[in-house]
């Protein structure tokens, strides 16, 4: 039978918060570390280098191939058999990193081709080097396409997270099994699990929201800047 006072514990069990704690701040170091790998791939992929374009190909063909779950226990206990031993975390950020950036990588590569490549061609017969196109030009423009489905993607990793429970990380779902084990109240414990994944989903799109009404933002001119404009132009006639 339901408990009400076992659920309501269970919201303020110190290890659930410290589970949602370690949830958070584990999605925000992977998007962060997966993003740049993400735009170097999509950058190798566009690459007019065959080889590089292979190599990073055949990677985001293995990582969204194979599922993560898989990836998280070779890593942890698949690669100490070749020399190679990580910690629980450090096991847990690699497989994230990893798999994540596949995926972010299509979002980048859809978002840089999504610039017409006009723009990226006359600056490039202005003199601006590559770098610095790809900076100032493609990018700002890329982010309006690209920010909507990265904060999915922010959004699908926080609920991701709970795989590395497997290998023993001690994220909100694992450390919700452990307070369970003290009165086996499975139901109550999970649902206040739940409630912790919903408060923090919710919280993440409202940041997304902004994030998008911030970038999606279009360029437009100063009132003040247009009227020192005209009345620069209507000093030269009087000229």
């Amino acid at each position: 039978m339901w408990s009400w006072e076992a659920f309501f514990s269970f919201l303020h069990d110190p290890l659930l918060l410290q589970g949602a704690w370690t949830t958070v701040w584990l999605t925000t170091v992977s998007m962060a570390l997966a993003l740049p790998l993400a735009v170097l791939v999509a950058l190798g992929r566009a690459s007019g280098f065959a080889p590089l374009r292979l190599v990073t190909g055949s990677y985001v063909w293995l990582m969204r191939g194979t599922p993560l779950l898989v990836q998280l226990v070779i890593i942890y206990t698949g690669l100490p058999q070749l020399g190679l031993r990580l910690g629980v975390i450090t096991s847990a950020l690699v497989g994230l990193v990893l798999n994540e950036a596949a995926y972010l990588s299509e979002i980048v590569r859809a978002g840089v081709l999504s610039v017409p490549r006009g723009q990226s061609e006359a600056a490039r017969a202005l003199g601006m080097p590559p770098w610095k196109v790809f900076r100032v030009v493609v990018m700002p423009q890329a982010l309006r396409v690209m920010v909507p489905p990265l904060g999915n993607s922010f959004n699908g990793l926080l609920k991701t997270t709970t795989l590395v429970s497997v290998i023993s990380v001690e994220e909100l779902l694992r450390r919700t099994q452990f307070a369970v084990q003290t009165n086996f109240r499975v139901l109550e414990g999970l649902t206040a699990a739940a409630l912790y994944y919903l408060a923090m989903t919710t919280l993440w799109g409202l940041v997304q929201q902004w994030l998008e009404t911030r970038v999606g933002r279009g360029y437009q001119a100063r009132p003040s800047s247009g009227r020192r404009t005209r009345s620069a132009a209507l000093e030269l006639e009087t000229r």
